[in-house]
């Protein structure tokens, strides 16, 4: 079931996005997010954009929301996306259902144009994405360093 965040879903978040955190070079942040935090960032980013969850059986497992491209003004109409799956469930599908669920919401926003930020290589995020109609336009490389490897950045834009 795709549903609104709730505030109480904190602490499944955290447990989802720490696991990349930690363990890959997905999120280029290094260090676990704190329950505190997290919570702030799921406060700030629904007071503005939708935040979604997958829930089966009263267990979170996965989650997609949209934030702020850029601080200027001028890109107020364009955001960027995040979506992440608990370890296990990823390629059964989830990740296409939440997506698109998330961009049927934003479509009702006044948003443009969504951007996706992928860590190269990542087969499977770049399917999704481009099945859903993202177009890659960007690619940085050996823009961050993390687990020991100099990593390229892919962009994917996809216009509402």
């Amino acid at each position: 079931m795709i549903r609104t965040v709730k505030i109480t879903d904190v602490m499944a978040i955290r447990g989802i996005y720490n696991h990349y955190v930690k363990h890959t070079a997905i999120s280029f942040e290094e260090n676990p997010v704190s329950m505190k935090e997290m919570e702030s960032r799921i406060v700030d980013i629904t007071s503005v954009y939708p935040w979604l969850v997958w829930e089966e059986a009263g267990d979170v497992i996965g989650y997609a929301y949209v934030n702020k491209w850029k601080d200027r003004t001028a890109y107020g109409f364009s955001v960027e996306h995040s979506i992440y799956l608990k370890q296990g469930h990823e390629g059964k599908g989830l990740g296409t259902c939440l997506l698109t669920r998330l961009l049927e919401d934003v479509k009702k926003t006044n948003v443009h144009a969504v951007i996706a930020g992928i860590t190269l290589p990542n087969e499977r995020s770049i399917a999704l994405h481009e099945k859903l109609g993202f177009t890659k336009i960007a690619q940085f490389k050996e823009i961050g360093f993390k687990l020991n490897q100099w990593l390229d950045v892919g962009y994917w834009e996809l216009l509402l």
